[in-house]
Order: structure tokens, then C-alpha cells, then sequence
């Protein structure tokens, strides 16, 4: 909180108490993960600081299923030789291991025994990902290879999810926070929602199930594939948000200023500054609610929302990241009449 009051001082007092889990709840929940992954006489995986791996074997932040697929696995790989593999990701149902070359590396070891622990685990699809030039970025365009399992997973708020999509870490707060910008933002039938940065299509279910008109814009090409699946009725268009402001320009045309509603979930960067501009002088909503996962980039967002003509009505704070010092902030944004 003192973070918080400090990074968004214009804003202190309306930043309300910080949404957390239960003590007992702040161990073993994430089940999404990616570690660097290297060779020395056996497979480790953990975290880099500088150069140096440190390995986080059965990581008590870790969910079991996490820790379990790890422990299974690692024994059993080839050496980096013959299985260059420099980063191990899981999410959820989805186990990814990004290897740095093209050439199909010794399967011999994944038998149908080994197959069957990793379903016994709650995994679902089993990934290689080929990225001869894998390093800050993890993932490359094309490369994937199934080699075992689904391609998808549902997760315990029943959306459905590949192995690159962007995940909550913690459904029951995920939920809590799209409970608070439903309620502020109050889509109805007549309502369009333009939902930035949707990602599989959680917001996005929210508002259709109001009736709205829904229309997300997602950069990820998993993602597009899987929110009009999770949100029926809803339009996803592909790319970076300021390259679909034509057709979100298009699509706001037929509503009044007042039936207009935002949401937005950024990255750590925010909002793009054409974005902002076009939110706050053309698309004009009513009411806006952004999900942020930084408090800098959110204090320059919202003093370029409010020299637009908004104001912030309240600062609502999520710990999604138990026994950390990170933390997330819900915005509740009215335009000024």
C-alpha cells in the first residue's frame, strides 16, 4: 500500500485496501512458469541473475503440478547435444520446452509410461518449440510442434487456453476484479465494450454475458483463435491495439458517446500514446476500467486520461503475486461531463 500511495500519490486517497488471497493460499499457486533451463552434468531449471542460473527445485511458490511435471522430467532428458533446450514453460495443462536449433532431437526417452505420468499430472499437451535464436525472447513465430496430447486445456474458470496464452494466476481474484469493473462500468444490450489487450476472452465473456456488443483486440495469434471460443458473439481483431484503432473507430460509430464503455489490460508498458489519445479524444467512453500490472506507466496514463477530460473514481489493488512485491491496480476512469 505505501508502494502504491507513493507511485500514484495524485490518487492516494482513493487507492482502498488491497484484495489478497488467505494466508494458507499464498503457497503453491503458480501454475504458470517459465525458468531457463541448462546442462551440467544433469538438467536444472530456475531463474537468471546475470549469467548465472540458480536452480529453484520444488519452489514452494510453485503448484504442485509444476514441481511434480519438473521432477519427472528433468532426469530424463538427453544432454544439451542432442537436446539444446534453453527455456522450460508451463502453463497449466500446457508443458512447452523451447529449444535452441531446428533438427527433431532423441525422442527415445518419452515413452508411453512417461506419457501417462504426465497425464496423471494434469498435463494435457506436450510441446517442443523450435528457436535457434531464443534468448530475451522466448517464443518465435512459427516452430511448434505438438508432441504429445491436446493443443488445449480448460482452466478452472472454464476458459479454454494454448501453451502461449496469457493467464491470471489466480482465478478467484481474476474473477474478484472483473466482478469490480462489471459493476463500475454497468454494460447493458444498448452498451459497446472495447476490450484492449483481451487475451484469451475472460473480459470479454463478462460483457457478453451482459448482452453487450464486445470488441477485443489481442496481438497473440493463440489468443485471437481462442476468445470467440470462450466469448461467444464477441469480434476479436488481431494486432497491437493502435493498429486496429480504424476499425474500433469503425465499429464505435453507430453507439452514442454514453452507450460507450472501455476496458483495457496492458502490458507492463501501458497503453500506447496513440491509443490513449484516440481514447480520450475520439472514442470518448463513459467509463473506463484498466487493469494494471504497473504503477508507473498507470500514473502516466492516467494524468494523459484525465487532461483528456476523465477522472479516476477509485484505485482498487490486486495481489496476484502472494510473497512478492509486485502488485496490480484496477482503475475506475469516468469521463467529465
Amino acid at each position: 500500500m505505501a508502494f502504491l500511495q507513493k507511485a500514484l500519490s495524485p490518487w492516494r486517497e482513493l487507492i482502498i485496501a488491497v484484495n489478497h488471497v488467505s494466508e494458507e493460499q499464498t503457497l503453491g499457486y503458480r501454475d504458470k512458469v517459465t525458468l531457463a533451463a541448462r546442462y551440467n552434468e544433469g538438467w536444472t531449471a530456475g531463474m537468471m541473475r546475470r549469467d548465472e542460473l540458480i536452480p529453484i527445485p520444488n519452489c514452494p511458490i510453485h503448484s504442485a503440478r509444476v514441481n511434480q511435471t519438473l521432477a519427472l522430467l528433468l532426469p530424463l532428458l538427453p544432454p544439451d547435444h542432442h537436446f539444446p533446450m534453453v527455456f522450460w514453460v508451463q502453463s497449466g495443462g500446457q508443458l512447452v520446452l523451447v529449444l535452441k536449433g531446428r533438427p527433431m532431437p532423441p525422442m527415445a526417452w518419452f515413452t508411453n509410461d512417461v506419457a501417462q505420468q504426465l497425464k496423471l499430472l494434469g498435463i494435457d499437451g506436450f510441446w517442443l518449440h523450435f528457436h535457434p535464436s531464443a534468448g530475451k525472447r522466448i517464443f518465435g513465430k512459427g516452430g511448434w510442434h505438438l508432441a504429445w496430447g491436446k493443443p488445449r486445456s480448460l482452466s478452472p474458470d472454464g476458459l479454454w487456453y494454448g501453451p502461449a496464452a496469457f493467464q491470471q494466476l489466480i482465478p478467484a481474484l481474476y474473477g474478484q476484479s472483473l466482478d469490480e469493473a462489471a459493476g463500475f462500468l454497468k454494460p447493458t444490450t444498448r452498451s459497446l465494450v472495447v476490450d484492449l489487450y483481451c487475451g484469451v476472452g475472460g473480459s470479454l465473456k463478462r460483457w457478453r454475458e451482459t448482452g453487450a456488443t464486445a470488441v477485443g483486440v489481442e496481438v497473440s495469434g493463440d489468443a485471437v483463435e481462442l476468445a470467440p471460443v470462450n466469448a461467444p458473439g464477441a469480434q476479436v481483431l488481431r494486432g497491437s491495439c493502435h493498429q486496429r484503432i480504424p476499425q474500433l473507430t469503425s465499429e464505435a460509430a453507430p453507439f452514442d458517446k454514453s452507450q460507450r464503455l472501455l476496458y483495457a489490460n496492458p502490458p507492463r508498458t501501458g497503453l500506447e500514446p496513440d491509443v490513449t489519445s484516440w481514447i480520450a479524444e475520439d472514442y470518448r467512453p463513459a467509463r473506463i476500467a484498466y487493469m494494471s500490472c504497473s504503477a508507473g506507466t498507470l500514473h502516466r496514463d492516467l494524468l494523459l486520461l484525465e487532461a483528456g477530460g476523465y477522472r479516476v473514481k477509485q484505485l482498487i489493488p490486486f495481489d496476484f503475486f502472494p510473497l512478492t512485491l509486485h502488485v496490480e491496480c484496477v482503475a475506475l476512469v469516468e469521463r467529465v461531463e
